[in-house]
């Protein structure tokens, strides 16, 4: 009797699956579809961002290989051109290049391309963080200190590696301007950081000893 109940059960069961995919066969291909179409046009994206960092990271050695000061604007072009493609390898290494050649005298363009950095680049946050205090470094003798401190707000106001950097700029920032005080706080700031770095540390106490009277 016992055989018989599960036997009745197990085809009622049977029954029922199999009822459910007749009757929802239409909902159960769209969703099988639907699945499929996101797989392969996931795995497409990765193949198509696999071969964008190939074609970005060739276009970037051959601009470095073809380097030649006396025609400078083909590397520029190529260079901002990486920039703007606001890939998290190749558009800081790009502007970096640009920086440390001098390769552009327009300040407004190079605060562009930090901006495309800075708000477009989806960074690590420490390399955001450093992007952001060369942006402050090569601005603070063509700001204001309120545009200084916005600037480096960002770091200043976080645990990063580089906030004792920023911290050490502004303070330099405001001995320049002989407003000591001020200086003077952003130095002992840097004394008190447990991450701060042993060069700054020391550098930041010279200056207090030194020139600040303590």
């Amino acid at each position: 009797m016992d055989e018989e109940i599960t036997i009745i059960d197990s085809n009622t069961r049977n029954e029922r699956i199999k009822n459910f995919f007749i009757n929802n066969k239409k909902k159960l291909i769209i969703a099988a579809s639907i699945i499929l179409v996101i797989i392969i046009g996931y795995l497409s994206f990765e193949k198509f961002k696999e071969r964008t960092k190939i074609k970005l990271a060739n276009q970037y050695n051959l601009a470095l290989i073809g380097f030649n000061p006396e025609n400078k604007q083909k590397t520029i072009g190529e260079m901002v051109n990486i920039v703007k493609s606001n890939d998290v390898t190749y558009s800081p290494l790009a502007l970096y290049h640009l920086l440390d050649n001098n390769l552009l005298e327009d300040n407004d363009e190079i605060n562009s391309l930090f901006y495309e950095l800075i708000e477009k680049t989806n960074l690590e946050n420490e390399i955001k963080n450093l992007i952001i205090y060369k942006k402050a470094l090569f601005n603070s003798d063509l700001v204001s200190e309120n545009e200084l401190l916005k600037m480096l707000n960002p770091v200043i106001n976080s645990e990063s590696i580089w906030k004792p950097h920023a911290l050490y700029l502004l303070a330099e920032f405001f001995y320049s301007k002989n407003e000591k005080q001020k200086a003077k706080e952003f130095f002992n700031q840097i004394l008190v950081l447990p991450n701060a770095n042993g060069t700054i540390k020391t550098e930041s106490q010279k200056r207090l000893n030194r020139d600040l009277g303590e």
